[in-house]
């Protein structure tokens, strides 16, 4: 009889907390670069020649401090649910819905790996 999965195997588990680490690297980054924006402490380091920079530079010099501001705040955000995200991997819940109780669906988490509902459960939400 096939039973019904309760949680992600450790390798799963494993699958995801390297997309998270990944873009957790990726939103400090971000974060790092409103910041500097906001306080206007860029250098001209060797951060300044990669292409990701540049693109965030530029818009980054378009934006008021406030609009920056709003923006890092809701980056810090981000990183705080993926930060949650690594610790239900740590505490083994991750990926349960926890609404319904049941897996989300793999596919979900990979597009949103911080996400703590399924999609049945966030629409209940609405």
């Amino acid at each position: 009889m096939n039973e019904k999965k309760t949680r992600y195997t450790d390798a799963e588990l494993e699958e995801f907390k390297e997309i998270i680490l990944e873009k957790l690297a990726k939103a400090q980054k971000d974060y790092d670069l409103l910041k500097a924006n906001i306080t206007n402490a860029e250098g001209n380091d060797i951060a300044d020649t990669s292409p990701t920079f540049k693109t965030l530079e530029e818009g980054a010099s378009t934006l008021g401090k406030e609009q920056a501001g709003q923006l890092a705040q809701r980056q810090m955000k981000f990183i705080q649910h993926l930060k949650n995200a690594l610790i239900r991997i740590e505490n083994k819940t991750y990926g349960i819905c926890r609404v319904t109780g049941e897996l989300i669906p793999k596919e979900r988490l990979r597009a949103v790996p911080h996400a703590t509902l399924s999609v049945e459960a966030k629409n209940l939400k609405k």
